[in-house]
């Protein structure tokens, strides 16, 4: 049976990150994808020039209209913006069994802030409880926990710690800010510690890697049920999408991930 997921994030006119990413990431894993808007953005390779948030009641709208009427397999949560959002969606979302992966989008890749700074506690109190996943990188998970970035694998192990008792189900902390040759994640659930480690890729098209391995994993959870699994074949994917990257000519910028790069070969 194919997996229907729903992408809750803003929107990318680019189509490298965001909703457009996500629709993409989770077709190209096999599900079917659905999407409720959060903000338009204007945006290229270059940097976000603006962004409008949708009212929080119509986000909301838009969520419980999905539930309404098609089954949903798994919640992908990506670009929420401000405080208000975040209850919106946390209150449509509240009691229903399916599984969240949660995408703390707080800063895109040029440094502009996605999330207003007094949403990210709506976000660490009301959401993440909620999530199966949560996927932060590196700077998201200090802006959760509200400590200094780490800048080790051992500083990554003990804000995955602490991420994880503020109750979610499992941390797959993104290691990339490392800046090491290899690209180190750890997942970590009660009862296991693993480290997926895979080589660096040298390319400067990784806009909206973040968005892919969400959706990805969100699509894969969805069918395998296992969050170890469902990450280790979400992050597969998105390093192929990103070893594919340099086959396109988009933007000038920081340039997308190849998502359908398996239907070019």
């Amino acid at each position: 049976m194919i997996p229907n997921i729903l992408s809750i994030a803003g929107s990318d006119p680019s189509g490298g990150a965001g909703i457009q990413a996500d629709l993409k990431s989770i077709g190209a894993n096999g599900g079917y994808g659905m999407a409720a808007i959060t903000a338009l953005t204007v945006q290229n390779t270059q940097g976000v020039r603006a962004a409008e948030l949708v009212a929080p009641e119509f986000v909301a709208a838009q969520v419980q209209a999905v539930f309404d009427d098609i089954r949903v397999d798994a919640v992908k949560i990506g670009m929420l913006g401000s405080a208000a959002i975040v209850q919106a969606v946390a209150g449509v979302l509240d009691g229903r069994d399916v599984p969240v992966v949660l995408d703390p989008v707080m800063v895109a890749k040029g440094g502009d802030r996605l999330l207003a700074a007094d949403a990210v506690a709506a976000l660490r109190d009301l959401l993440l409880p909620m999530a199966r996943v949560i996927t932060p990188n590196l700077p998201e998970a200090a802006d959760l926990l509200d400590r200094p970035e780490a800048r080790t694998r051992e500083e990554m192990e003990a804000q995955a710690e602490a991420l994880l008792a503020l109750g979610c189900g499992a941390v797959f902390l993104k290691g990339g800010h490392l800046g090491d040759e290899e690209s180190p994640d750890l997942f970590l659930s009660p009862g296991r510690r693993v480290w997926l480690i895979a080589p660096r890729v040298a390319t400067r098209n990784t806009h909206g890697t973040g968005c892919t391995l969400s959706a990805a994993l969100a699509t894969h959870l969805a069918a395998l049920a296992d969050p170890l699994a469902a990450a280790s074949a979400a992050k597969d994917y998105t390093l192929a999408a990103i070893r594919a990257a340099d086959g396109l000519w988009v933007g000038r910028g920081t340039g997308p991930t190849d998502h359908f790069h398996a239907l070019r070969r």
